[in-house]
């Protein structure tokens, strides 16, 4: 049974002292391949130094998270872009970006701006895209529509919105949802939609070092727990937990374009 972290910090301080173990527990689990989220300029180095370190394990992705947009948010996209403009077949995605409303709306409004520009990159550089969406959705299809006739493939990174809001997300483009750790949790509305959702829209990720999945919530998240994310995913789908692994590992090949 083979797994895709779609969505993994490796390259934060949590894992500097037990990196290669980290790793080794996690294919030691089937968890084969690791998608690296890029935050900001500050996390660049580390990031690419770990892609390097593990090449064809891990996967590189280049991007502003949307709550690293401050004041100097226009130096920091100017960074993202001049990676795409010389290295833009280093990396599998643009992201994560997105809109984050519920830590503060101070940037609200440069949010948008850097969300619109790496939509609009991941369109030009057939990248897809990894969107945070945290008490934004109404924000984050407002700048979807701004950008409704570009050719947009990606996926909602940490998915808490409804089954309803996903179907519009689909006027947009090529979306999966992200499904971790959170899956897990007692009365967690992530597992209604994923009961309802098609596995075909459906990644696994784990967002680790955080989000981890019962029984270890609380603790630092690894990889090497998403077959527990896996069997949840397939109890409520109803399915063996290989046809979960399968189609879900599948959808993250596709995406991102890993080799099989």
């Amino acid at each position: 049974m083979k797994l895709i972290d779609t969505h993994i910090h490796w390259y934060v301080d949590d894992f500097r002292d037990d990196l290669p173990a980290a790793i080794a527990r996690a294919q030691a689990a089937g968890v084969q391949q690791f998608v690296l989220p890029a935050v900001d300029r500050s996390t660049h180095v580390p990031l690419m130094q770990v892609a390097a370190a593990f090449a064809g394990v891990c996967f590189p992705c280049t991007g502003l998270h949307p709550t690293e947009v401050k004041a100097d948010w226009r130096e920091e996209l100017a960074f993202v872009e001049q990676q795409l403009a010389e290295h833009a077949g280093a990396f599998v995605a643009i992201g994560e970006t997105g809109i984050d409303c519920y830590r503060s709306r101070e940037f609200v409004e440069a949010q948008k701006a850097v969300f619109e520009q790496q939509l609009r990159w991941s369109a030009r550089y057939d990248l897809p895209v990894i969107v945070h969406a945290r008490d934004a959705f109404e924000v984050i299809f407002e700048t979807l529509d701004r950008v409704k006739r570009l050719p947009l493939r990606g996926v909602f990174h940490a998915y808490s919105g409804s089954v309803e809001e996903f179907e519009r997300i689909g006027r947009y483009g090529d979306f999966k949802i992200g499904v971790g750790g959170v899956v897990t949790f007692k009365k967690a509305l992530l597992a209604q939609v994923v009961e309802r959702l098609d596995l075909c829209h459906v990644m696994l990720e784990t967002d680790a070092p955080w989000l981890s999945p019962v029984p270890f919530r609380g603790k630092r998240n690894e990889s090497r727990y998403m077959p527990l994310i896996a069997e949840k995913v397939a109890e409520l789908k109803r399915c063996p937990v290989e046809e979960v692994a399968a189609v879900t590992t599948a959808n993250a090949e596709r995406l991102f374009h890993l080799p099989a």
